[in-house]
């Protein structure tokens, strides 16, 4: 699973990580958390992701993402931030391309 917004210290972000490990079939492997680098890269740390696959952006993460072969790459992505969610998921659908 990727994951767009609520890193560090939101109390949503939080949750929706904790629910998607309830089975124990969902892994968090990249994320964009925050545009602060200080917030995206601690959140990134403090949840054991690969440093090469927590992104500055959600553009950054569907683009890099889907030039990873299929089984490394996320399978899903949770969009949790309200500001950029129909953006992400219309951005996301077209596979990282803007058109």
């Amino acid at each position: 699973m990727g994951m767009v917004g609520r890193g560090k210290d939101a109390f949503i972000g939080a949750i929706h990580r904790m629910v998607a490990r309830l089975d124990g079939k969902i892994e968090s492997v990249c994320s964009a958390f925050s545009s602060n680098a200080d917030k995206l890269h601690e959140t990134g740390r403090e949840l054991f992701l690969s440093a090469d696959r927590v992104y500055g952006s959600y553009e950054e993460m569907f683009r890099r993402e889907s030039a990873l072969p299929a089984g490394e790459r996320m399978d899903f992505v949770n969009i949790v931030t309200p500001q950029l969610h129909a953006l992400a998921c219309s951005y996301g659908r077209l596979g990282g391309r803007l058109s």
